[in-house]
Formats: C-alpha cells, sequence, structure tokens
C-alpha cells in the first residue's frame, strides 16, 4: 500500500510540475512567439454577396454562435455563480445525488442547448494563455469569470463544477447506463493524458511563430450536438464518446478535458469536499461499488478524481437511512439505523 501511495503522490507531483513548466513557458517565451505576424491588408471593403459568386453559391454556416445582446453576459455569468453555489449546497452539505442530478440536466440545457456550448470555461484556457503573453489580444470579462470562477470553487469545495454546472459533464452522466470500473493502472495511465493535453493547447493557443490553434474549441465533442451540426468527424467522435460512456464513467471529463486537469490539481487543496461516512464500522465499500469514476481509494473519496455526481450517497446505507429510506447494503451497515449513529 505505501508503493501505490508513493507511486501515486510522485505521479501528482510530475503532472503538477508539468503544468508549471507549461505555464512558465508560456509567460517566458510566449511573447517572443508571438511577436512574429504577417501583415495584412484587406483588399476590398466588403465580401461578395451570394448573387455576385454566382453559380449556386451559398455561404456556408459558421461553428461560431450569432452573438446575443450584453444582458445575456451578465446573466450567464451570474447563473453559473448560482450554479456552483447550488452544486456545492446539493452535494456537499445536503448530499442529494436527486438535487445534484437535476441541476446538471438544468445546466445541460441551458449553457449547453440554449447557449450553445459558448461561453465554455474549458476553450477558455486558450483565450486566458494568448491573452497573458499577447497584450493586443482582448479577453471580455465573461471569459475571465467562466475561467475563474469553477477554479475558485475548486479550491473552495472540490469539482463541483464538474458534478453540477458543466454540460459536457452533465451529457456525459446521463448516458452512463451500465458502468464498468476501468482497471487502476489502465485508469491512471489514461488520466495523464488530459495534462499532455492541457500543455498542448497552451503552446498551440500561445502560437509557435506564426501558426496559432484553438485546438480545445476545433476538437470540442460534444458542441456539435449542442448547435445541432458540425463536421462529421466531430459528430462520430462525439457519438463515439457518448457510446463508450454508456459503460464508462465520463472518458472526455476524466481522460481528455484539459481544464479538468487544472480542477483536478486545485481540488487536491479544497477546503472542503465530498466525504465518505467516516465510522469504521460503516466501511462496507458500496460507495466504491457505485462511483464509476474510480475516485474512491481505501474507502475515501480522492479529492483531485471526484467529480461531485453523489453516486456514493444514493449507494451509503447511512445516507439513505436518514433520508428515511429502509436501510441496505451488508450486515454490517444495518445498525446505522440506531437512533444514535445516523445523522444528515
Amino acid at each position: 500500500m505505501g508503493r501505490v501511495e508513493g507511486f501515486s503522490d510522485r505521479r501528482n507531483m510530475f503532472c503538477a510540475w508539468i503544468v508549471a513548466m507549461a505555464f512558465a513557458l508560456v509567460l517566458v517565451y510566449g511573447g517572443r512567439l508571438s511577436y512574429a505576424q504577417v501583415s495584412y491588408e484587406r483588399q476590398v471593403d466588403t465580401a461578395p454577396t451570394e448573387q455576385a459568386i454566382g453559380g449556386g453559391y451559398v455561404t456556408p454556416p459558421v461553428q461560431r454562435p450569432v452573438p446575443k445582446a450584453p444582458m445575456w453576459r451578465v446573466v450567464d455569468m451570474a447563473l453559473l455563480a448560482l450554479a456552483l453555489g447550488l452544486a456545492y449546497w446539493f452535494v456537499i452539505v445536503l448530499r442529494s445525488r436527486a438535487l445534484s442530478l437535476a441541476l446538471s440536466v438544468s445546466c445541460l440545457a441551458y449553457f449547453g442547448f440554449w447557449r450553445l456550448g459558448c461561453v465554455c470555461p474549458i476553450g477558455a484556457i486558450q483565450n486566458v494563455s494568448v491573452a497573458l503573453t499577447d497584450a493586443s489580444y482582448a479577453v471580455p470579462i465573461v471569459v475571465i469569470v467562466f475561467f475563474v470562477l469553477p477554479l475558485v470553487a475548486a479550491l473552495l469545495f472540490g469539482r463541483v463544477f464538474c458534478g453540477g454546472a458543466c454540460p459536457l459533464g452533465a451529457i456525459q452522466e446521463i448516458v452512463l447506463l451500465r458502468p464498468v470500473q476501468v482497471p487502476k493502472r489502465l485508469d491512471r495511465a489514461l488520466g495523464a493524458f488530459k495534462y499532455v493535453y492541457l500543455v498542448g493547447a497552451i503552446v498551440l493557443a500561445v502560437g509557435i511563430g506564426t501558426y496559432r490553434d484553438f485546438i480545445i474549441c476545433r476538437f470540442d465533442p460534444f458542441v456539435g450536438f449542442f448547435r445541432m451540426h458540425g463536421s462529421l468527424a466531430m459528430l462520430v467522435t462525439g457519438a463515439a464518446l457518448l457510446v463508450i460512456g454508456a459503460f464508462i464513467g465520463r472518458p472526455y471529463c476524466r481522460y481528455l478535458c484539459p481544464y479538468g486537469a487544472l480542477l483536478a490539481l486545485l481540488s487536491r487543496l479544497s477546503w472542503r469536499s465530498v466525504t465518505i461516512t467516516p465510522d469504521a464500522e460503516l466501511d462496507c465499500g458500496l460507495c466504491v461499488e457505485a462511483c464509476p469514476y474510480g475516485a474512491i481509494e481505501n474507502l475515501r473519496a480522492k479529492r483531485s478524481a471526484c467529480l461531485c455526481c453523489a453516486r456514493c450517497y444514493a449507494a451509503c446505507p447511512r445516507d439513505r437511512a436518514s433520508r428515511g429510506h429502509a436501510p441496505g447494503g451488508c450486515e454490517g451497515c444495518t445498525h446505522a439505523t440506531s437512533t444514535n449513529e445516523v445523522s444528515s
């Protein structure tokens, strides 16, 4: 056990070192890489119309949502803050799977399908990285708020953004039908890729010479579903992830999400987080079976991996008894229904 914990600590330190070095490289060399820009002069004042082009040409749809009134930016920021607060209250305080799931579906409907997946904290990584290295690049306040608020929430309460407010997480949560546990070694190996993706996304966003690319947005697997159109390749990729997600809990969140890498690092320092009942006599292991994300180790929630879905609470005999349900599980847990040992 000591060797496993030591390996985990070294892996955590290695991931944190990679991210720290990436940001250092961005800050030190980003300005040098971004100065070489190709001079460009617009040859015409207006783009040619479809009639002028002729030949039955039709202007193709763009993968950028139509801008909404400034009022909606204020609404978006307020609703994100509200969603994060409710996620904390429903999961950490009330320990309610039903309320957490209802909040997650609501955020999927609003931030996903109504707001078309934009603004997104995940994609905001790129905008913030460029702004830190290019003084001419302006970032709207709504982008900064969406980038910072979930990180602050992670420092305070763990990954409540993943469990309650993220539409990308929600769409995977609702398709998980028959979860299968991923072997721990494979889970750790796959989980390291999101840190590599984070570093690569930052480097490409800042730019290498004159080349700059926002790969997080360009390869968002679910935005095509939110906007009801997109490239065939990305629609197929998103569909494949959802099919896999019916058996493997949240594959994008756990193995690909670069913002999840930042949240995982910060949540290790969280002030409060999901806690399994601390009573030794209640360590029946039902929470481990209920968690499809491999986030419970040694019968305790692992802060960096816990997605605050509250599935463990729904399976816990003690929590069920405190909510008035009949106790279940192993014989070692049935005595948790006694008056002195049950608490909300």
